[in-house]
């Protein structure tokens, strides 16, 4: 009897009935820290706190997930497909529905976990996107315009920019443009000569991109005709499926089927070619919006994130891209952004923590989200006399040497004018480090070198493990920005000399309090 009940269990794991998880416990060594899996966890990173289980597959929390975990003592643990994992008793659980997952030993410090991980799992391809997105600022028309996407407040943003003395770079269109889903003809109400708008952005210094997603309106024609061609993600009874997605409801392209993204490309192609726009925001792709379980992909056996990838790797024809939500792809010129944050402090704080582990995850080409937030609700119903000026002013601060920088709400509507000469400095002070920071990323396509260094990863062994406030760009550079209300900070400084924005020379191996007025951005250049 006993044999037939193990029988019979056997046959029961091996056809679905019952879940067969491989489960791996890493139990940390003395000293041992570990990052990663997703991005949105870098405030909470290295993993210490008890962590509920996090499930790659159906869960992003509004940014990039990898299935990737690194220690600072050489360690990590890689998978193809999605894992959960948890963190409890000091100790993290690794579940698998795909496969048995172990430790691999590569080192003994964070450098060696990442670097063994990324030459063995997503090797850089050599390939950068556009240079532009590094040497210059950025600018969405999101948080001014929202679903009110329009021509005249279009050019009227743009030309702000330059009459308040802001270096010009990529210009962003967002959500709203076109007629509707799945539609790329812009609205004529909104849009009387989008040619000639495109035109004049490019001849004042933008290059021009457009917001879209991977929905399509249900009961459009291009609805009927991608049905027609069997480009939907379908039902089991054989219909477009519609998704819930934040605009509603709508129906998706498979982009699983070699023949649909042949076809999306060709019309982006083609918006290029008649409207000389320079590139797309890619947004939506989310792991979350593909985990229904009557979904039938062109791919068999496509699981959720095989719709974020094969949405990413789109990206990669066009040099003028950018990503929110992704799927591996780490090394690929892709540009990444960091979800859409609140404008508060606490989010202010996250930014470092998570371009931290952006590098780390191998997406070295990365954006902190919008100066300010770029969240919905950020700026809707805010009094603009109690707009918290310090805090713009302390955020474009922490994007001026990041490898990017994103402007939205526009500096010039809100900020007094000493604040906005603030933050106009730190957009130059970015321009004027563009071409170390392009060679950084130049270095990251060829060795897959992070751009943003997490001290901890720099300086191996220095008590940097749980610093989130702080930051290397590249191997010269260490900025440490303010994140609170406070014009005083204290600095950890890793051994060796340093000499600060101000000139003075400090010896390192110390921790330092520092006075930084709202205008002063405290960064350190390392000193042979």
């Amino acid at each position: 009897m006993k044999k037939i009940l193990h029988a019979a269990f056997i046959l029961l794991l091996l056809y679905g009935n019952i879940s067969a998880q491989n489960l791996t416990t890493i139990t940390p060594m003395e000293g041992e820290y570990w990052w990663g899996g997703t991005i949105a966890y870098g405030s909470r990173m290295p993993y210490i706190q008890p962590i509920d289980e996090y499930n790659l597959a159906t869960q992003n929390n509004n940014n990039q997930v990898v299935p990737l975990l690194l220690s600072n003592k050489g360690r990590y643990v890689w998978s193809d497909k999605p894992f959960k994992f948890s963190v409890s008793n000091n100790k993290i659980t690794v579940k698998s529905d795909f496969e048995n997952i172990s430790i691999t030993n590569a080192g003994t410090t964070l450098k060696d976990a990442y670097r063994a991980a990324c030459q063995k799992h997503f090797k850089p391809s050599g390939i950068l996107p556009d240079e532009l997105f590094f040497t210059m600022p950025q600018y969405n028309t999101w948080i001014e315009l929202m679903y009110d996407q329009n021509q005249t407040d279009i050019l009227n943003y743009a030309h702000g920019i330059v009459n308040n003395g802001f270096p010009t770079g990529v210009l962003m269109i967002d959500d709203n443009w076109q007629r509707y889903y799945g539609n790329f003809d812009f609205r004529a109400e909104k849009f009387s000569n989008p040619k000639g708008m495109v035109k004049e952005l490019h001849d004042m210094g933008f290059k021009v991109m457009l917001w879209i997603c991977p929905f399509v309106s249900s009961d459009s024609p291009e609805y009927r005709e991608l049905n027609s061609k069997g480009y939907l993600i379908k039902n089991k009874n054989g219909k477009p499926a519609i998704l819930n997605w934040w605009n509603g409801q709508s129906a998706c392209y498979d982009f699983t089927n070699p023949d649909a993204t042949t076809h999306f490309i060709s019309i982006l192609k083609k918006m290029q070619q008649e409207y000389g726009i320079d590139g797309f925001k890619f947004d939506a792709g989310d792991n979350s919006f593909y985990t229904k379980k009557d979904l039938v992909s062109y791919k068999k056996d496509a699981i959720s994130v095989d719709h974020t990838e094969a949405w990413a790797k789109i990206g990669l024809e066009f040099s003028v891209n950018e990503y929110r939500a992704c799927w591996k792809m780490g090394g690929e010129a892709l540009v990444q952004r960091l979800g859409d944050k609140n404008y508060s402090w606490r989010a202010v704080q996250s930014l470092i923590p998570e371009m931290m582990v952006a590098g780390l995850m191998g997406y070295s080409y990365t954006c902190p989200d919008m100066i300010g937030g770029g969240q919905f609700k950020s700026f809707l119903n805010v009094d603009q006399s109690k707009i918290d000026q310090t805090l713009i002013v302390r955020s474009a601060q922490v994007h001026a040497l990041m490898p990017m920088m994103q402007f939205s709400v526009a500096p010039w509507r809100i900020l007094s004018a000493e604040n906005l000469e603030t933050v106009r400095n730190m957009a130059k002070l970015h321009e004027q480090m563009g071409e170390y920071i392009m060679q950084c990323a130049k270095e990251s396509a060829k060795t897959g070198e992070p751009i943003v260094r997490h001290m901890e990863y720099a300086f191996p062994n220095e008590g940097f493990a749980e610093c989130k406030d702080q930051f290397m760009l590249g191997d010269k550079y260490m900025v440490a920005p303010v994140v609170t209300k406070e014009n005083i900070r204290t600095i950890k400084l890793p051994k060796g000399r340093w000499k600060d924005d101000l000139g003075k020379t400090h010896k390192g191996g110390k921790t330092i309090t520092v006075d930084v007025p709202l205008s002063r951005l405290p960064y350190f250049e390392k000193m042979k």
